[in-house]
């Protein structure tokens, strides 16, 4: 026979919490997007896919992220 868990009684040192973490659905963003076609650099896109490539990420976020920075900054 199992043993039945009292959830609010502390098991040793730990005590059960609430989970207080968002749902799935709740970290993506949605957000509006546009494809467009740029012509960049040879050297942009190398240095945007070198550093995609050490944080485990895609390239074209990183360049979306940048651009969105500079509007925040200057569309006041």
């Amino acid at each position: 026979m199992r043993k039945q868990i009292n959830e609010d009684k502390p098991i040793g040192k730990l005590k059960m919490i609430e989970d207080f973490l968002p749902s799935p659905e709740e970290l993506i963003e949605a957000e509006e997007t546009k494809k467009i076609t740029i012509a960049l650099s040879k050297r942009s896109v190398e240095f945007f896919k070198r550093l995609a490539e050490r944080h485990n990420t895609k390239y074209q976020p990183l360049i979306r992220k940048l651009l969105e920075k500079y509007v925040d900054k200057y569309s006041h």
